[in-house]
């Protein structure tokens, strides 16, 4: 596909095949390319984590039971299912900063990142989804992935995969001119 089709046709993933996930070392690949986005004074201040079953199983279960808190039992069952389901995971984090104009740019670059890998993921046909849920933002979830909280900040939890089911567009795009202004 051209870039422009990726881009297109890209979509989140909400439901993997059963299928093992893809070859870590695909994964790596992509991210290594992916790491070339647009990095302000080249802090690349990301950090993966890959998760392993034991991670994944712990962070299910921490999800299902803020889920259960809020929603109810059955609802937080449900959720464990769902979330069991999906095969490969990983977690990005942003080096936090004391200067506030660093860490927007820092971030923004982490969302550059996960932009580019996304991107060069479906072009091997692996789906992601990005999640920034309540769980991401808990002390239990840095300590499971084995993040530091004063000193990173979540950006997201991916799952990443063969699609069961690729969604269709949910909705076109505003025409540019609608989000364009022009300035003298």
């Amino acid at each position: 596909m051209t870039l422009s089709e990726l881009i297109r046709s890209r979509r989140t993933i909400h439901r993997f095949k059963i299928d093992p996930v893809p070859a870590e070392a695909t994964l790596c690949a992509a991210l290594e390319r992916a790491l070339w986005a647009p990095n302000h004074h080249l802090t690349q201040p990301w950090r993966f984590y890959l998760l392993g079953a034991e991670s994944k199983e712990r962070i299910c279960c921490l999800n299902a039971k803020q889920v259960e808190e809020l929603q109810g039992e059955r609802a937080g069952r449900l959720k464990l299912r769902r979330w069991r389901e999906a095969p490969g995971w990983f977690a990005l984090t942003c080096r936090r900063s004391t200067d506030a104009r660093t860490m927007r740019e820092d971030y923004a670059a982490c969302c550059c990142v996960v932009q580019n890998l996304m991107l060069l993921l479906w072009d091997e046909g692996i789906g992601v989804k990005w999640t920034t849920g309540a769980v991401t933002r808990s002390h239990a979830f840095y300590e499971i992935i084995g993040a530091e909280l004063q000193a990173e900040e979540v950006v997201g939890l991916f799952w990443y995969g063969f699609p069961a089911q690729i969604p269709t567009a949910s909705a076109q795009r505003k025409p540019p001119e609608e989000s364009l202004v022009r300035s003298p």
